[in-house]
């Protein structure tokens, strides 16, 4: 049912093409601000936790399952988590979110990489430490609509490229590479989101 084939060259199976094309509709969503995006990654989790499972990306694994609990969280975020129970607008941290969010990444890779060493047989139990954690990261923050989340993500992603191509998970490899060019493409959206958002905020000042 799952047996790997060639698709231009590249060996693939079933359940990574499916992941593949639910994740890339899932950025693109996420970069137009459509709440429907939060649908595309609790399937595309479910399904990559599968691929990650038989790759022995335990981290990356386990990622997953938590993404489909942070998309549930951040579907409701996108919908009722604004003032008066409204939608969220882009937004940006202040300093000491900053902090926190470098501190959050930090420990979570310690604890991460405690565990994947001690409890599993992975043999990357750093890189998918790191990555693990930073993705945690950057899935609050896609939630809460701050616009640090793609910084964040342009970092994890262009990691995740090399840890792919060393796991033979070629397709994904390219997945995540183009997900650099939309996490960019999202980063540039988003902050002129912001600044409309910001003038128009200006002139409601003004006008009052």
């Amino acid at each position: 049912m799952n047996e790997p084939f060639l698709l231009f060259g590249l060996t693939t199976t079933p359940l990574e093409l499916i992941s593949f094309v639910l994740s890339v509709a899932t950025v693109a969503l996420d970069i137009r601000q459509v709440h429907w995006a939060w649908l595309f990654a609790i399937v595309s989790s479910a399904t990559y936790a599968v691929v990650f499972f038989h790759s022995r990306l335990y981290g990356d694994m386990g990622l997953q399952f938590v993404f489909i609990g942070t998309s549930l969280w951040g579907w409701y975020q996108w919908l009722r988590g604004g003032r008066a129970h409204q939608g969220l607008s882009v937004s940006t941290l202040t300093s000491s979110g900053r902090v926190w969010c470098v501190v959050a990444w930090l420990a979570g890779f310690l604890l991460l990489s405690v565990f994947l060493r001690t409890y599993t047989d992975t043999d990357v139990p750093y890189i998918d430490a790191f990555l693990t954690a930073g993705s945690l990261v950057g899935q609050v923050l896609l939630a809460r609509k701050k616009i640090e989340n793609w910084h964040v993500w342009i970092v994890v992603d262009a990691l995740y490229v090399g840890l792919y191509v060393y796991k033979h998970l070629t397709l994904t490899a390219i997945l995540y590479a183009l997900f650099i060019l939309l996490a960019w493409m999202g980063l540039r959206t988003w902050q002129r989101a912001l600044q409309t958002s910001i003038a128009d905020n200006a002139r409601m000042d003004h006008a009052a």
